[in-house]
């Protein structure tokens, strides 16, 4: 299996009570398949993934898959802290019928290269579907290097990344290092640089904001392989004057995480994709002016 174009990390529609809401989560990834997304990548870091219950995930995963209904490949967050944890949520995504998982190095215990190292390793052995690494510092404190990157892929254990380190040097690097390694996907999780890095060789793109916009995503996309730059360049404005619903909350009362998440369910309600903005807590649900602030956007870049 080989990984292209643009995967969004599906959002986790709540109900006013913090359940999940199944029917939005149905319509949501409707939405996204008329999008025309090349994959959908459940139970990431835009999904709430570290809100849920195992219970919750499960239910998640379940319904994407369904709905999904072999149309395109689903990816299944396996986030947790330890290996053997990650192995049991790996096995999950399997009862699920999942086609590929992805997972961070450790985290919340110190680490070492070397445990990072063995820990991928041993989910590749024990979990009988290709793995991603998701490399994303700012929540597991941990920048994988692209050596050791290309050596797990080099060796079959990975069959991609999920780029968002923020290093595009780094990122770079492992592009050019698994370029002859067929079926190795390199994905960046960037919504603003999508064509700058499909220039540099990515495969595609993980955009939180493809929930929102999955067609001007696609079109993005669409321009890159067939060589329109600028059209790509038009496109990816269009998508960065998007990406500015994340700055609509106040630093001073929300964190990123509430307020990008916030943002993306905001304008999916705008827009009449799910029912309600709400996130799991301690996060704040964006308020009415917020929401006001988010609509002007959509408006001003076409949605």
């Amino acid at each position: 299996m080989s990984l292209t174009g643009i995967i969004p990390p599906v959002v986790t529609p709540l109900t006013a009570d913090g359940d999940v809401d199944v029917a939005s989560l149905e319509r949501l990834v409707g939405f996204l398949l008329d999008g025309g997304v090349s994959g959908l990548f459940a139970l990431g870091s835009s999904g709430e993934v570290a809100y849920l219950t195992d219970q919750q995930r499960d239910q998640i995963l379940d319904v994407i898959v369904r709905t999904a209904a072999g149309q395109v490949p689903v990816i299944a967050g396996a986030i947790e802290t330890t290996t053997n944890r990650v192995i049991e949520r790996g096995h999950a995504a399997v009862k699920a019928g999942a086609d590929a998982l992805v997972a961070t190095a450790p985290f919340y215990v110190r680490t070492h290269p070397t445990e990072i190292d063995r820990h991928f390793r041993a989910v590749r052995a024990a979990v009988d579907l290709p793995l991603l690494a998701y490399d994303v510092p700012v929540a597991v404190q941990v920048k994988l290097d692209p050596a050791q990157i290309v050596e797990l892929a080099r060796d079959g254990v990975l069959a991609g990344l999920k780029d968002s380190s923020g290093d595009d040097v780094s990122f770079r690097r492992i592009v050019l290092g698994t370029r002859d390694i067929p079926g190795f996907s390199a994905l960046t999780g960037h919504e603003v640089v999508v064509d700058a890095v499909m220039l540099a060789g990515a495969d595609g793109a993980v955009p939180g904001l493809g929930n929102v916009d999955p067609h001007g995503y696609a079109r993005l996309a669409a321009a890159c392989t067939g060589g329109n730059w600028v059209a790509a360049r038009t496109e990816q404005d269009r998508l960065a004057d998007l990406f500015t619903i994340v700055d609509v909350a106040p630093v001073a009362t929300a964190s990123r995480s509430a307020a990008g998440i916030g943002a993306f369910k905001t304008a999916l309600m705008v827009r009449g994709v799910i029912a309600t903005n709400m996130v799991s807590a301690p996060m704040r649900t964006l308020d009415e002016t917020e929401t006001d602030r988010i609509a002007a956007v959509l408006r001003r870049t076409g949605l």
